[in-house]
């Protein structure tokens, strides 16, 4: 009996891991009072950068002793400031257990050329010993692996009475995730992810002792303009007070306030934290259901609920070499994509094969149950493919 393609499709089939979808109602005509053509230096172009700031501050709950910056080159330059500026005033511990996170530990051991860095690592779906960590060195970690979905289920495995500092690359966790920002000193992230912001710019998140650090420590390395925080020993404040670094684009700042003002309307970021879990939820119900799909992660607690991460499990796919099987969810992919059905779900390169469905705050419930059946009508597709092939 032939297949056949459900007959709903999602409202919103963008569930890219970033760029992410745009919030619920979003229409450009949001960007119309946007500053193009000014100064971003100008009175009203720094105050529109400000109030980016305060928002960041008010929607994701920023303790207010902490400063927050927007930095260049999306999260990614907000963590290479980060490790070039604060790194090498004593050993370093890297914790790597997807993509990212062993981009980090390139940076490090490589770049950097760090002699006293230790690499604490596990593999796609799991979580390395987090007991391993020594909180007398710095410790970098990703708080959610968006190329792998394993995510650390809170912040009690950090010492409160730490000596070094944390480095932690929240990107996917910002406004969907429980950050403990006591167990925290420094926070990187972009508004690409969880509220479906435009890309290149990054925010960086200090706390009083990431900031003493950077006052009483220079490291030996030169520092490109770019990753400069400090002049004469002194924090460049500015950076923190709306001038930025380099020229933002104030089309990207006006599109991030008009995010966090949908945010702060929904209820703020429980409200938000609630929206990533209840998306989640929809996944993991019809996961548990259905034999042929499960999740990456191997424990519960440790599942992302932003970029959920799941692996086709059947008999008949498990059997292939690894070459095929990408090749059988690189075809269920791109049947979905035609039929516009579900857009860039695929896993991230150099993850194992399976799918990539983003589940953040700005995607609706609703548009995930639509999805449901095309992922199955979809495997069934290619499964048959494969079956008439051999």
């Amino acid at each position: 009996m032939p297949l056949t393609a459900p007959a709903v499709k999602p409202a919103n089939p963008n569930f890219s891991s970033g760029p992410c979808a745009k919030r619920p109602g979003w229409t450009v005509e949001v960007l119309k009072d946007a500053l193009v053509g000014r100064s971003h230096r100008s009175k009203p172009g720094k105050a529109r950068i400000q109030k980016a700031i305060d928002l960041t501050r008010q929607l994701l709950e920023v303790p207010a002793d902490y400063l927050i910056g927007i930095v260049p080159a999306s999260d990614t330059g907000a963590v290479e400031m980060a490790l070039w500026s604060l790194l090498g005033e004593r050993p370093v511990d890297m914790l790597a257990w997807e993509s990212f996170g062993e981009g980090w530990v390139t940076d490090v051991a490589k770049q950097l050329k760090l002699a006293d860095a230790r690499v604490i690592k596990a593999g796609y779906g799991e979580l390395p010993d987090l007991g391993q960590v020594n909180f007398d060195h710095d410790v970098v970690f990703t708080w959610n692996g968006t190329t792998s979905g394993v995510r650390v289920p809170n912040g009690d495995w950090i010492a409160a009475d730490r000596k070094g500092l944390t480095i932690c690359d929240a990107t996917s966790a910002a406004y969907a995730q429980n950050l403990d920002f006591s167990k925290l000193d420094v926070v990187t992230f972009s508004w690409q992810k969880a509220l479906g912001g435009e890309a290149a710019h990054g925010v960086l998140i200090l706390s009083p002792r990431a900031v003493a650090r950077l006052e009483s420590y220079k490291p030996s390395w030169p520092l490109p303009k770019i990753f400069r925080l400090t002049k004469g020993g002194k924090l460049l404040m500015e950076v923190f007070e709306a001038a930025t670094i380099n020229t933002p684009s104030m089309l990207v700042i006006e599109d991030a306030i008009d995010a966090m003002q949908w945010g702060l309307a929904e209820g703020g970021l429980k409200a938000l934290q609630a929206r990533a879990d209840a998306n989640y939820k929809v996944i993991a119900d019809w996961v548990e259901k259905t034999p042929w799909i499960d999740f990456l992660a191997k424990v519960q607690e440790q599942r992302s609920n932003t970029s959920v991460c799941l692996s086709v499990v059947d008999p008949a796919f498990t059997a292939l070499d690894a070459e095929a099987q990408a090749a059988f969810t690189k075809a269920m992919v791109a049947r979905l994509d035609k039929a516009s059905a579900a857009y860039d779900i695929g896993a991230y390169k150099d993850a194992p094969p399976g799918l990539r469905i983003w589940a953040g705050s700005t995607v609706e419930a609703d548009s995930l149950r639509a999805l449901l059946p095309w992922l199955e009508f979809a495997f069934e597709a290619e499964k048959a493919a494969l079956a008439k092939a051999a």
